[in-house]
């Protein structure tokens, strides 16, 4: 068996991490003002304090994804 770096569940938690950030964009974009209109969603709590929050988590989940250290089946038996 080969040595890799990352097992399956270190993939598979990096990869949950990767969508929580892209929906913490994606709940962080939208349209915006320009010179003739304003829009004030770009200032509302979903944007300005929730979204962050979600994307900050993301990061977080794929920290933990590449720290995590599966058990090896050795030390378990």
């Amino acid at each position: 068996m080969k040595n890799f770096a990352f097992e399956k569940v270190n993939y598979i938690l990096i990869a949950i991490g990767m969508a929580v950030v892209i929906l913490g964009f994606i709940l962080m974009s939208g349209s915006g003002s320009n010179e003739t209109t304003f829009n004030p969603e770009i200032f509302s709590a979903l944007r300005i304090k929730v979204a962050p929050a979600i994307t900050f988590l993301g990061f977080a989940f794929i920290v933990y994804g590449i720290m995590h250290r599966p058990k090896d089946k050795e030390e378990c038996a």
